[in-house]
């Protein structure tokens, strides 16, 4: 290609580049616009308002020994959980020994923390209590609302 040709193919590129920004079809001006609007809406989005109190309800979980209950008694103020008191309702000695070690280390992990903020899976060595709690957890935010 001669230098002629190579410099008005180069013109021609740019200025249909040039057209097309000032037409406004640059992409990055756009969706950046439209990303900030939602942001203080979606901040606020999954935390629900709940009321002070003492709430308490059972929940149940799948164990090898069958459906195991597990209570559960938190204590809400300002919006947070304030305290936590788990009543193990075991079938087996097994079950026992894992409500026991979920009650004795639920509250580091739950104090202090808002409503929806609480989803507990594995709990000082307990997989399993942590299904119950979260059901029962689950009950006491409809009550609390």
């Amino acid at each position: 290609m001669n230098a002629s040709l190579r410099k008005s193919v180069l013109v021609g590129i740019a200025g249909l580049s040039l057209a097309g920004t000032a037409a406004g079809c640059a992409p990055a001006q756009a969706p950046a616009a439209q990303s900030a609007a939602p942001a203080p809406s979606s901040a606020g989005a999954g935390t629900a308002s709940y009321k002070d109190g003492i709430y308490a309800a059972d929940g149940n979980y799948a164990s090898p020994n069958g459906t195991e209950t597990v209570g559960v008694k938190l204590t809400l103020a300002s919006g947070a959980v304030s305290d936590v008191e788990i009543t193990p309702h075991p079938s087996t000695p097994n079950t026992k020994k894992f409500q026991g070690e979920f009650a004795g280390g639920i509250k580091a992990q739950i104090m202090g923390k808002k409503l929806d903020e609480i989803k507990v899976s594995k709990v000082a060595g307990s997989s399993l209590t942590g299904g119950g709690f979260n059901q029962a957890v689950e009950k006491i935010k409809a009550d609390a609302k």
